[in-house]
């Protein structure tokens, strides 16, 4: 069927991982029953999004994958007849951690995992601190409604990921993300930021005739060392293969959207505007330089 209900989990996260924990089953669950297949959870749902400061005690987060979070979720997806898309820190081994999506498929096997490839290192978000970068490249994940091009929050900024995950077959791209503004910018750099964020992943879906879907959180989250704090837009999405917008929330609600996405309609985009056609690849080898001096 190429007709895909789709469950969008936006909310709030507090310092109670369970309580996280089943506010998520809570929201899965409400969409499941609203018609959901696969139901996409924001990045790093289990807690408050950690990085704001670098603290070697936040490595007792993190969780083997399998692991309690993926039992958890599997055996949801399995009494639901759901995929389920989670975003974890994964502990791979000791010293050795990744920010992990993985996805549990409707029988409630792990189906597969992507491991963030770009991480970022800006005030309030120290993620090399955390997270070694992914090492599985950038590969789509066959599920029982889909190849899904799984990407996470700052991949969502380079074309190159989506591009490369189109190539690969996604029938569409899902990013997990936790993404805000700082507190003390002024409204209107508030404002452009989120805008950029929106603009450059709709951009993703019309460069490669795929739907994108973006789950964000919401809510002010402290910063242990004392700053000012992040405040999570919310605004999460989806567009489809020409950019368009089939569902957006607001910046500030804890939802369970379920929107339908017409898989079959990135054939019919592709055939009008074929742009992996017209690639000129004997052209691009300066792509793979940092910069052309």
């Amino acid at each position: 069927m190429s007709l895909l209900k789709t469950g969008l989990i936006q909310h709030a996260c507090s310092t109670d991982v369970q309580a996280n924990l089943e506010k998520t089953i809570q929201l899965i669950r409400q969409a499941a029953a609203e018609g959901a297949r696969l139901v996409v959870l924001q990045e790093l749902h289990r807690s408050v999004y950690f990085c704001q400061q670098e603290d070697v005690s936040v490595f007792d987060l993190a969780e083997t994958i399998p692991g309690p979070s993926t039992d958890a979720l599997g055996q949801l997806a399995k009494e639901l007849g759901v995929v389920i898309v989670a975003s974890l820190f994964e502990k791979r081994a000791t010293g050795l951690y990744h920010n992990t999506a993985v996805v549990l498929d409707a029988d409630g096997s792990i189906a597969g995992k992507y491991r963030k490839m770009h991480i970022p290192d800006d005030p309030g978000y120290y993620e090399k601190f955390y997270f070694t970068p992914g090492d599985l490249g950038f590969q789509p994940i066959t599920t029982s409604v889909g190849k899904l091009g799984i990407l996470v929050c700052w991949d969502q900024w380079f074309p190159e990921a989506a591009r490369l995950m189109a190539m690969a077959g996604a029938e569409l791209l899902i990013y997990p993300t936790a993404i805000g503004s700082w507190p003390l910018d002024e409204a209107d750099e508030k404002e452009r930021q989120r805008q950029a964020w929106i603009t450059i992943q709709r951009s993703h879906a019309i460069a490669n005739g795929v739907p994108v879907v973006a789950v964000n959180r919401v809510g002010h989250e402290a910063d242990p060392a004392g700053g000012p704090g992040a405040d999570f837009w919310g605004s999460s999405f989806v567009v489809g293969p020409q950019g368009e917008f089939l569902y957006q929330a607001d910046q500030t609600s804890e939802v369970a959207q379920v929107v339908e996405i017409d898989l079959a309609r990135g054939e019919d985009v592709r055939r009008i505007w074929p742009y992996l056609r017209d690639r000129r690849i004997d052209h691009y080898p300066d792509l793979l330089k940092i910069y052309r001096d």
